[in-house]
């Protein structure tokens, strides 16, 4: 038997060079973390996921903080607009610059600083530049092999690929959702580690079938998140606020079917997010999901 876990990679600018630090691996927090004790401006080459927390956290180390990214704010691609909006102009409260809509085209070293470029014609002159755009599955390898490829490497409810005898898991595991109806790719801790082992389990002997919904989180100055199945800003949403953009709960919805839940500042609610996307039906009415998660 054979397991592929072998994750993705970084994608990167065809600029920069080693002046740009990917945050993906514990050498990259090193890099960073070395180089924070020693210098006071950054530049975040991203809005979501990743450049959010970097931003933060580098904020709350007392640095002075400048965001770069296309979309018209934080979360853009994940958050309801409003929602987006107002973690955009918290970041701001907080003394970060946010440069919405500005696509960088360049870093160039001078003068022992770095410039950062964008397309607009901006330049910003920092000591640091962090990047968190996002990765690709590394599947080279199993399409070497003629395994299924699509986005990552196909498997089935065992995690086996279209080799019996090979496995794939972690982020590079292209797997079907029976409660979403499709095939997904995730990128976060909960994800690898379970899928991780039921594959031992499966190479072992003993086929486990992976219908589980996994979740990922975040944490970004005092505000939290936990989300559960498919959150995209692209999706209609329905708010329910128990207090607006403090604490409360947004459904996703493609038709009248339940896609997505996300809890903001609304702790250990995981579980009942993915029970209601698995018994909850047909939404005639989006308002019906008020006060489903609470």
């Amino acid at each position: 038997k054979l397991l592929l876990a072998t994750g993705g990679r970084v994608i990167q600018f065809p600029f920069g060079g080693e002046d740009i630090i990917y945050f993906r691996t514990l050498e990259d927090y090193r890099r960073l973390r070395k180089l924070v004790d020693s210098v006071d401006k950054f530049a975040v080459i991203g809005g979501g996921f990743i450049g959010s927390e970097i931003a933060a956290v580098l904020n709350q180390n007392g640095k002075e903080v400048v965001m770069f990214f296309p979309e018209a704010g934080i979360g853009a691609l994940t958050f309801p607009g409003a929602l987006s909006e107002h973690v955009t102009q918290y970041y701001r409260s907080k003394g970060v610059r946010v440069l919405a809509g500005e696509w960088v085209s360049d870093v160039r070293r001078k003068g022992g600083k770095l410039k950062v470029v964008t397309k607009s014609g901006h330049v910003e002159t920092v000591d640091g530049v962090v990047a968190g755009i996002g990765i690709r599955p590394n599947v080279e390898l199993a399409v070497q092999a003629g395994l299924k490829v699509n986005k990552g490497i196909v498997v089935n409810r065992y995690l086996q690929t279209t080799h019996r005898d090979i496995f794939a898991a972690g982020d590079v595991a292209e797997f079907y959702n029976p409660v979403l109806d499709r095939y997904m790719l995730v990128e976060h801790e909960e994800h690898a580690n379970m899928t991780g082992y039921l594959a031992g389990q499966g190479m072992a002997g003993s086929l486990q079938p992976y219908e589980h919904l996994p979740y990922f989180y975040s944490e970004i100055f005092d505000l939290a998140y936990e989300a559960v199945g498919e959150i995209s800003a692209d999706l209609e949403t329905v708010m329910d606020w128990e207090e607006p953009f403090q604490k409360g709960v947004i459904y996703y919805l493609r038709g009248k079917q339940l896609r997505g839940v996300l809890m903001w500042n609304l702790r250990r609610k995981v579980n009942a997010a993915r029970r209601l996307l698995q018994t909850v039906g047909e939404i005639h009415s989006p308002e019906a999901l008020i006060g489903k998660i609470r």
